[in-house]
């Protein structure tokens, strides 16, 4: 992973996690001790503290009382609640953008959607998982409720981590196409199909979950992408939406 000038080692551990997460190289249920943490980034105690308090804030890991700090792992019955509860909020948020979109909105997502299109074929998935996110993030901002757009964010983060930790490879159905979809209906002001095809494209994204926690079997080190690959096996392609 890069490190900008500008970047503080407290976002360069983060982004290194979240990174390492979303492109499956740490497992469900992987230990993140603070020692070792450190060690690696050359950091003080206090600095890996406040960034596992920022991951477990979002739902990345989970803190526990004197066993320290591991990668999430989301049991079978809170991925339904979690995907049950956005697909609700989804479809309010969807049916609201439609009423409430303007040219100027239509535009702004479709510009997204080129983002979209360009990193799905030439950056790292860290980046496209970011993208897709954002751009259901950018369709609560045209439903006009702030609210509404508050608690998807949450969601997000969460239903993020389900799919990039326990999505099989082999699903490759891209999701850009399924977004323009929905913004060709909000261009529209077709709000029964655009709930339809949000409904649709976030069923979809479940079915193809599966919770089983894999192996963590390699060294910390290397499943943060610190140390040399050799004879690793490859991330696994996953999705995001």
């Amino acid at each position: 992973m890069s490190v900008r000038p500008s970047q503080t080692t407290e976002d360069r551990i983060y982004g290194t996690i979240f990174d390492s997460v979303m492109s499956q190289r740490l497992a469900p249920g992987t230990k993140l001790p603070e020692v070792a943490l450190c060690e690696l980034f050359g950091a003080t105690r206090a600095a890996v503290r406040k960034v596992l308090q920022r991951l477990a804030h979002d739902h990345i890991v989970e803190l526990q009382p004197n066993r320290g700090a591991r990668v999430a792992a989301p049991t079978p019955q809170e991925t339904r609640q979690i995907f049950e509860a956005r697909r609700h909020m989804e479809a309010a948020i969807a049916r609201l953008a439609a009423e409430n979109a303007t040219k100027a909105d239509i535009a702004a997502l479709r510009a997204h959607l080129r983002q979209e299109h360009e990193a799905l074929h030439h950056t790292a998935q860290p980046a496209w998982a970011r993208l897709a996110c954002a751009f259901h993030l950018q369709l609560a901002e045209v439903a006009r409720n702030p609210i509404l757009q508050r608690y998807l964010g949450e969601l997000m983060s969460r239903c993020s981590l389900i799919v990039a930790l326990y999505e099989p490879p082999g699903h490759a159905a891209c999701e850009h196409d399924q977004h323009a979809e929905i913004v060709d209906c909000l261009a529209r002001r077709d709000a029964e199909q655009a709930v339809r095809l949000m409904d649709a494209h976030l069923r979809e994204l479940e079915q193809n979950v599966c919770v089983e926690a894999a192996e963590a079997d390699d060294g910390l080190a290397r499943m943060l992408g610190l140390a040399p690959e050799e004879g690793a096996r490859p991330a696994k392609a996953v999705r995001a939406a």
